[in-house]
């Protein structure tokens, strides 16, 4: 079991604090189990890092999933969050059953 879910989405998708409703906060959430899920079960295939059509996959998938975040969430902001989620997971996820986060428990 991975221990990167929502939380560590959740973090980027909503810092520095933002003014969001608790059905907002929701929603983000959701957002960040749904694309967690796809990611791991769907597009972090082995060595998806050294593929760059593996790895515009994944950026595309992260942007169609954030497409579902509030209206709160301005262009610029949504591309903003885009590009910090797609370098967390780069950064983080080897493949779908590794991370950075696994190997340091």
């Amino acid at each position: 079991f991975l221990t990167w879910g929502p939380p560590q989405l959740f973090g980027i998708l909503t810092k520095p604090e933002m003014d969001l409703s608790e059905k907002e906060k929701a929603e983000v959430k959701m957002v960040a189990r749904e694309l967690l899920q796809k990611l791991k079960h769907e597009k972090l295939a082995l060595d998806w890092r050294k593929k760059q059509q593996m790895r515009a996959d994944v950026r595309l998938t992260i942007e169609t999933m954030l497409d579902k975040l509030p209206r709160t969430f301005t262009p610029d902001l949504w591309q903003t969050k885009c590009n910090l989620v797609f370098q967390h997971v780069f950064d983080h996820y080897a493949d779908a059953r590794h991370s950075t986060y696994a190997m340091a428990g």
